[in-house]
């Protein structure tokens, strides 16, 4: 799966904003008051643990937008696999904008190679059969695209990535509209022929009424690998059959396996652990 790029447009607004929260009304008092002005500093970045990176251009537009004269060469590109001790970047110039920019810098870089280090968990449990690793809307708010690329860089593929990209039709619409085939039906009627419709079904009786009425796409909650299997024999590859609820690195090959197309799992965008990345002074250089 091809890795996308995000454009700067799109991340700085959110990297900004990160460094301001950090700056607050006084900036950098502790660098700013014991590191002389012209004092210039290399580091390099280098995982602590094994994982995927993510999230270098975050990383990168941190120190640049504290000062645009700092130099980071990167020896590694996001969805690069990392060992402990492995350098990703060397980062050279004043050693007040290096510690200014450090922790938003690595707070994106590590939490977002963490999501892209537990979506390449879950992508290695399926290999060997046809289903792809999906993520949620279940993002931190400013975070999504971010996050939904940190998936890409640990061979995930995306859902939707915000309410209008397509129509899902989840339980508690099925409640209001009075049943799965009635909700698909006022869908259909008030979209365009452009948009894609899936329906959330909990059981096999709401996947065949779902499958008489027609749908692009089928999300299949919460069931076991033999009724996925079932699941999947009914539709017949006429929708996209997606499995979702309580997929674990311990579970997912099993409901891989029974021939899903997607496994979708909100907890690798919404729970994954930061991967550990430091930031480390292998020489100081007076002004």
């Amino acid at each position: 799966m091809a890795l996308f790029s995000l454009p700067r447009l799109m991340i700085e607004p959110v990297v900004r904003a990160a460094l301001l929260e950090d700056l607050g009304l006084a900036g950098d008092v502790t660098s700013t008051a014991i590191i002389p002005v012209g004092h210039r500093s290399t580091v390099i970045m280098a995982a602590r643990k094994q994982g995927v990176v993510a999230g270098l251009d975050a990383a990168q537009l941190a120190f640049e937008l504290i000062d645009p004269k700092i130099v980071m060469t990167r020896h590694l590109e996001d969805g690069a696999a990392v060992n402990p001790g492995d350098t990703i970047a060397t980062i050279e110039g004043s050693s007040r904008g290096l510690l200014t920019a450090e922790r938003t810098a690595l707070n994106f870089l590590g939490h977002l190679s963490g999501i892209a280090s537990v979506t390449a968990g879950i992508v290695a449990a399926v290999q060997g059969t046809s289903a792809s690793v999906v993520c949620t809307r279940k993002t931190t708010p400013g975070l999504r695209a971010l996050e939904k690329y940190a998936v890409r860089a640990g061979g995930g593929m995306n859902h939707r990535f915000a309410l209008h990209d397509a129509v899902l039709i989840k339980d508690n619409h099925v409640a209001i509209a009075g049943g799965v085939a009635k909700a698909i039906r006022r869908a259909k009627a008030g979209v365009g022929h452009m948009v894609k419709i899936e329906v959330e079904v909990d059981t096999l009786d709401q996947l065949r009424e779902a499958m008489d009425v027609g749908v692009d796409a089928v999300l299949l909650d919460n069931m076991t690998p033999d009724q996925l299997r079932e699941a999947v024999r009914i539709v017949a590859g006429r929708a996209i059959t997606e499995a979702s609820g309580g997929i674990t690195p311990t579970t997912a090959a099993a409901v891989a396996a029974s021939g899903v197309d997607l496994l979708s799992i909100g907890w690798i965008t919404h729970s994954a652990p930061t991967l550990d990345i430091g930031l480390d002074f292998v020489s100081v250089k007076s002004a």
